[in-house]
C-alpha cells in the first residue's frame, strides 16, 4: 500500500525541546531536545495510531490541506512538514486451535496491558517473524518476566 504524507508542524518548545503535532492526528505529539530528534521519532507514533484506528473499524482521516489547517497564535513554529505513514493492513477474521490453558494466560497478559487477545496474537507473531522487537512486545515480555 502506498504511503501517506500528513502535514505536521515542527515547533519550539520551552527550553531546548522541540515538538511535532498533526492537526489530523490530534493524539499523536512527539517531543524531543533536537529537532532531528522529533522527526525521527514522528512516524512510529503515527504507525501506531493508524493500526489503531483500522483495528476499530474506523477510516484514516483524509490528509488536511497544507495551508488550511490553523496554527494557534502562541506556537513558536520553526517549520511545517510532512510525516508520511502506510496504511495498515486490514485484519481478517482466522480459527486457531490452541489449548484452552494457552488462551487463559493469552487473554490474562491482553487484559493487563488493555488489549485484545488478537492483538496480543498479532504483536507475538510480528516479533516471531521479523524479530525486532517493539517497544510495546519489549513491555509485555518484561511484565510476564515479573511474574514469574
Amino acid at each position: 500500500m502506498s504511503a501517506i504524507l500528513y502535514p505536521a508542524v515542527l515547533e519550539r518548545g520551552e527550553g531546548e525541546s522541540f515538538a511535532i503535532w498533526l492537526p489530523d492526528w490530534p493524539d499523536v505529539v512527539v517531543a524531543d531536545r533536537s529537532q532531528e530528534d522529533a522527526v525521527a521519532k514522528a512516524e512510529r507514533p503515527l504507525s501506531i495510531a493508524a493500526e489503531g484506528i483500522v483495528e476499530r473499524g474506523e477510516l484514516m482521516p483524509k490528509p488536511s490541506d497544507w495551508n488550511a489547517f490553523h496554527v494557534p497564535a502562541d506556537c513558536d513554529i520553526v517549520v511545517r512538514l510532512a510525516i508520511k505513514v502506510t496504511p495498515p493492513d486490514k485484519s481478517e477474521r482466522v480459527n486457531v486451535y490452541l489449548p484452552r490453558s494457552l488462551i487463559e494466560q493469552v487473554d490474562k497478559v491482553a487484559a493487563e496491558w488493555g488489549m485484545s487477545r488478537s492483538s496480543l496474537f498479532g504483536l507475538a507473531v510480528k516479533q516471531m517473524i521479523y524479530g525486532e522487537p517493539t517497544e510495546m512486545w519489549k513491555a509485555v515480555q518484561i511484565a510476564l518476566s515479573q511474574r514469574r
